[in-house]
């Protein structure tokens, strides 16, 4: 790969990294899921995260007004459609019984992990205008090839992947030590933070729709 690729890379890299890291929705079910059911469940919950966050940025690196106007334009909606979700995937979180032995991941489970994550990660079309910020700010929107921003998206996946190779690899390092009793806690818990999650972004929505 030529230098100038490399510094592509390394930028989306980074990107990734920092947009994964912060805390949120995704963040919870990831380390609920790699306590309750392996690593394996916690990773490909990040990866389809990462997945969004690669479809996101490629809107942004190839500079896709049009599908990103829309996208930014039924931010109301996405919204609605996100905190129902979220909603509803905390109450099933708070009331779901911890069984003494995790449960063995299976290839219809991870799916479902994976498809999760991507769909909640894609209802926040605001993670557009992030890294339209960011790329204009590194002055690499419009003023480059395709190559370059191809490799800035390829960048973008595998920081945000890596953020979640870290997380689901040092919570699943602990979960031995998490019996039924503080998963039951850590359930009820993550429910009603990820409900939270998923208030605000209705509340978010009904200001939005008084406001116009």
């Amino acid at each position: 790969m030529p230098e100038a690729g490399l510094v592509f890379l390394a930028k989306g890299l980074g990107i990734g990294f920092l947009i994964a890291a912060p805390v949120g929705p995704i963040g919870l079910l990831c380390i609920r899921r790699t306590l309750a059911h392996g690593r394996a469940s916690g990773l490909v919950s990040g990866l389809g995260a990462a997945t969004a966050d690669a479809m996101y940025g490629s809107i942004a690196g190839f500079g896709l007004t049009a599908v990103s106007a829309f996208l930014t334009g039924q931010e109301a909606s996405f919204r609605i459609l996100g905190g129902l979700f979220l909603l509803s995937l905390g109450v099933v979180t708070m009331r779901a019984r911890p069984a003494a032995e995790a449960a063995k991941a299976n290839d219809a489970g991870l799916l479902k992990d994976y498809l999760s994550t991507l769909f909640l990660t894609l209802t926040n079309p605001l993670t557009i205008l992030s890294f339209a910020a960011i790329f204009t700010g590194l002055g690499i929107v419009r003023a480059q090839s395709h190559a370059a921003a191809g490799t800035l998206v390829l960048g973008v996946f595998l920081g945000s992947a890596a953020w979640w190779l870290i997380l689901s690899g040092a919570v699943g390092a602990v979960r031995e030590r998490f019996g039924p009793p503080v998963m039951r806690w850590v359930n009820v818990i993550s429910g009603l933070a990820i409900c939270g999650f998923g208030g605000w972004a209705l509340a978010a929505a009904a200001r939005q729709a008084m406001a116009r």
